[in-house]
């Protein structure tokens, strides 16, 4: 096999070989501890805000609302950080979907900040609110990465281990 360096033509299987050996992707399992810490700052802000709602002296119709945004903001960053991850895997994503993925995060944000805006509540009650949503949602990130990566991690064992990983 030649060397690329060297400028000599290659064979199109010793081209296609190298280019796939730079283009592997190695997953690293990420530690106990941070998988841990990830899916305790998800339950802690997610369960530091139901029970805010809980004991809040508000509406039930307000009460509603900032459990449904707080919903959808966990379903819209899963969502855009799946979609920026397939991106830089190569895997096809619709500019849509995309944009949509931005949109539905961005309009959560600005949901519950202009619903705490508003609301007639003390402002350690609004940065209380505004803290435990964000949070919620970065940890939904994180747990979702972690979910990812885990798979993709074991994935490439398997692979690895039933000499899948050879192209050809």
């Amino acid at each position: 096999m030649t060397n690329i360096k060297s400028g000599a033509i290659l064979q199109p299987l010793a081209l296609f070989q190298q280019i796939k050996k730079m283009e592997t992707k190695y997953y690293q399992k990420p530690s106990g501890a941070f998988i841990g810490a990830s899916w305790m700052a998800l339950l802690i802000g997610f369960t530091a805000y139901i029970i805010g709602l809980w004991n809040a002296e508000m509406q039930l119709n307000e009460k509603g609302y900032y459990f449904t945004v707080l919903m959808f903001g966990l379903f819209a960053a899963i969502s855009l950080q799946k979609a920026v991850r397939d991106q830089l895997e190569g895997i096809p994503v619709t500019n849509l979907y995309y944009s949509i993925a931005w949109f539905a995060t961005i309009l959560s944000i600005v949901l519950i900040t202009v619903g705490l805006w508003n609301a007639d509540i003390t402002r350690s009650e609004k940065g209380f609110y505004a803290m435990s949503f964000i949070l919620s949602i970065f940890a939904a990130i994180a747990v979702q990465k972690n979910t990812r990566d885990s798979r993709a991690s074991e994935n490439k064992s398997d692979n690895y281990q039933n000499n899948e990983h050879q192209p050809f």
